[in-house]
């Protein structure tokens, strides 16, 4: 009896969660954190911090700076040089940020796994239509990995190896939260998120494509990538595809999000999960993720 009682309240909390995250105005509650986060006064950026403090592990000891003008200096935050090493094996990708592990494994067939028991389709999460599916071809039986940002991790991400980012694709979509209870309960999720398709050319002989995939998520929905002169967010109104040169050292900065989501990482056939990337683990941006062919 005591063991089903837990289980209730567990069921209770988890469902509270879910209606006060995802049966709300998502759209209307994204664009009214994005305006407060962006107010610039120190005293209410201090005390928005506090209160953030109250209901996470946020730890700015190894932040670049301690005051911040706004709350979204704090989010996006830079920490000190030296708080990341980066994975020096060439023959090794490093994770672009910090994260907890979901989902990850081998590509079965073109279909991975956003939770156990739901599937989506690469196609799909790529957008559909005829470069929807030659991407989905290119990663068929690959390797991939879910990597969640919480609201409290450092928030930009970095080259996993030295490469080249030819262009931006960016498909507009809902901000569903991507927390663990909404991708148990949500069919296909990423692929209702807003999100964008950073193909990433690997400067190393055969030069393969990883995939990097940035997901929005409820408060959350507006990316800044250096490559490109703009910030995307769901009232961004450019082109869909957007044509960069931008080439990065292993380990450079490559853009942020503004409060936390998640970057799912796909690699072609014969990439393989580093030791100890499982489900759950947490991950420091800079430390090994995959393994390169050969």
């Amino acid at each position: 009896m005591k063991l089903q009682a837990l289980r209730d309240r567990l069921l209770l909390q988890e469902d509270l969660n879910f209606l006060l995250t995802n049966r709300v105005p998502r759209a209307l509650l994204t664009r009214a954190m994005g305006w407060y986060s962006g107010l610039r006064s120190p005293w209410l950026a201090a005390l928005s911090i506090r209160v953030w403090r109250l209901f996470t592990d946020l730890d700015l000891g190894e932040a670049k700076q301690q005051r911040f003008n706004s709350l979204q200096e704090c989010f996006t935050r830079e920490l000190k040089p030296g708080a990341r090493p980066i994975e020096p094996d060439p023959a090794l990708l490093a994770s672009p940020c910090d994260a907890i592990v979901g989902a990850c494994g081998a590509v079965q067939g073109t279909q991975v796994f956003q939770a156990k028991g739901f599937p989506y389709t690469l196609q799909e999460l790529f957008g559909g239509g005829p470069e929807a599916a030659h991407w989905a071809e290119h990663y068929r039986d690959g390797s991939y990995v879910t990597l969640r940002l919480t609201s409290a991790m450092y928030h930009r991400f970095h080259a996993p190896h030295a490469l080249r980012l030819d262009e931006v694709t960016y498909i507009a979509g809902d901000t569903w939260n991507v927390n663990p209870i909404a991708l148990q309960r949500i069919e296909r999720l990423f692929c209702r998120n807003e999100r964008a398709l950073l193909p990433c050319t690997l400067q190393v002989p055969g030069e393969p494509v990883l995939m990097l995939v940035p997901v929005a998520a409820i408060l959350v929905a507006s990316l800044k990538l250096h490559a490109l002169g703009t910030l995307l967010h769901p009232r961004y109104r450019g082109p869909d595809r957007i044509a960069t040169d931008a080439r990065h050292a292993k380990g450079d900065e490559m853009g942020w999000f503004q409060h936390g989501s998640t970057i799912i990482v796909f690699a072609p056939r014969g990439f393989t999960l580093c030791e100890g990337v499982t489900t759950g683990r947490r991950v420091r941006m800079g430390q090994r993720l995959m393994r390169l062919p050969g």
